[in-house]
């Protein structure tokens, strides 16, 4: 198994994807529990749109995030060429 560098710009858009999600899940809970919190709820759609935003960008740019994205090449199965998480360097 062979460490892989990771660029600098690659791996700050998937922290900023990661923590999108993190806020996403978070707020999810939160809604369950203060189903008519009309701020919470503001800023959990603002929150997905935005995740949506930055994976549409990292998938165009680097590739498929999870096996069953949109960003799959019809010629080869490109999902499997990228690092896995415990071979990226930070």
């Amino acid at each position: 198994m062979s460490k892989q560098y990771m660029d600098k710009e690659r791996l700050a858009k998937l922290k900023c994807i990661m923590e999108l999600e993190f806020t996403a899940i978070d707020l999810n809970l939160f809604l369950d529990t203060h189903p008519n919190d009309r701020r919470a709820l503001a800023h959990f759609e603002k929150t997905v749109m935005e995740l949506g935003k930055e994976k549409r960008e990292y998938e165009e740019r680097y590739g498929p995030l999870t096996f069953y994205s949109g960003a799959s090449n019809k010629n080869y199965w490109q999902w499997i060429e990228e690092p896995w998480p415990w071979e990226i360097v930070y």
